[in-house]
């Protein structure tokens, strides 16, 4: 009784003590040293597997070795990642709102109308001279008071889905990346972006026509679910899924290539923060490039004449039809500063936020 209630560390087994333990392979030569018993029942206990048999436990301590990081970059535990993503978040949107404004008024020109605005340019101007600089700033309440939950839920996914999958030193490999950001992407686009988007069009849609309804953001939300219902809310949810999802995908994939390419063979080598911003920036173009076709269909969808459309599919075929497939890329060029400048701030600021956070919130 007394032998079943004796400690063993992650490589003891029946096996004999001078050989591996890998799948009760006796013959298989030893080819290094043991790790020290100290290292094997702290790996042990980190990914709490005293309990295990001797099989599960090799194996489960490989795969959350990430979770001790021996030497290489600790994971971020989701709690820090929700926080600093929402901190990040926040700040972000107050400064890149009005490139956020002028795409979106872009988008909404449709072609068969008389075209209102020549250029970006021109869409700048006739807004400060009929609202102010203040006008560059429509629809900021609704976008701000979601942001900080977008960003929030984003990180949190991705960390959550990403530490498992991180390998003894706590890199994570590009192919992962990509899967772990296409699942905060719909994560995000479900809980947060779809009815944050659908109120930013339909706010600043409004503000085109030549009698606005909504005194605010509060009563704008108060009539659209009086007048269509929760539902309201939801405009073009397929369109905003492809879209966040493809998004983060591109953009976690692209900045952990970067990452993984820089830090090279030393997972513990330390990202400037300009680093950082360039590496975000051109993860933010790379997004940018591949799915804007959605962005268009996403805010078509969302805007007040939504009901012309039958759903995504409709909408896209519409878009071709009467305008075109460049019709596809409008709003490209202010949608590329704004997400460039976008992504390079979250990154930047999500990182020296959890570095802070590291230091005063102690976490295993």
């Amino acid at each position: 009784m007394s032998s079943l209630l004796k400690p063993f560390s992650v490589c003891e087994g029946p096996c004999e003590s001078s050989e591996v333990r890998r799948g009760c392979r006796s013959s298989y030569p030893l080819q290094q040293p043991l790790p020290s018993p100290r290292l094997a029942s702290s790996a042990a206990a980190v990914a709490g597997l005293g309990s295990l048999p001797t099989y599960q436990c090799s194996y489960a301590a490989r795969r959350n070795l990430a979770a001790a990081a021996v030497g290489g970059r600790k994971i971020t535990h989701p709690g820090k990642a929700i926080l600093a993503g929402g901190i990040a978040g926040g700040i972000e949107i107050c400064i890149t709102f009005p490139t956020e404004y002028v795409k979106t008024q872009l988008q909404l020109d449709e072609r068969a109308n008389p075209p209102r605005y020549r250029g970006i340019g021109d869409c700048v101007k006739l807004t400060v001279q009929d609202h102010g600089l203040r006008g560059l700033y429509r629809g900021l309440s609704s976008l701000l008071y979601g942001s900080i939950p977008k960003s929030a839920v984003r990180f949190g996914t991705f960390e959550i889905l990403s530490n498992p999958m991180r390998d003894a030193t706590g890199r994570l490999d590009n192919t992962r990346s990509l899967l772990c950001g296409l699942g905060a992407g719909i994560a995000e686009a479900i809980v947060v972006v779809c009815p944050m988007e659908t109120l930013k069009v339909k706010f600043i849609h409004d503000q085109c026509s030549l009698r606005p309804r909504y005194r605010g953001f509060f009563h704008g939300v108060s009539e659209i679910i009086r007048e269509q219902g929760v539902r309201g809310t939801y405009q073009g949810l397929t369109a905003t899924v492809l879209k966040q999802g493809t998004n983060q995908a591109i953009r976690f994939y692209v900045m952990n290539a970067l990452r993984n390419w820089y830090k090279g063979d030393d997972p513990r080598r330390e990202m400037h923060p300009i680093v950082t911003a360039m590496f975000g920036a051109t993860a933010g173009a790379a997004s940018v490039f591949g799915n804007t076709p959605l962005d268009v269909v996403k805010t078509r969808m969302q805007g007040l004449e939504a009901h012309r459309y039958k759903n995504t599919v409709d909408c896209a075929f519409k878009i071709l039809q009467h305008e075109g497939p460049q019709a596809f890329y409008k709003g490209t060029v202010p949608r590329l500063g704004r997400v460039c400048l976008d992504v390079a701030i979250v990154f930047v600021i999500y990182e020296e936020v959890v570095k802070l956070l590291n230091n005063i919130w102690k976490t295993q």
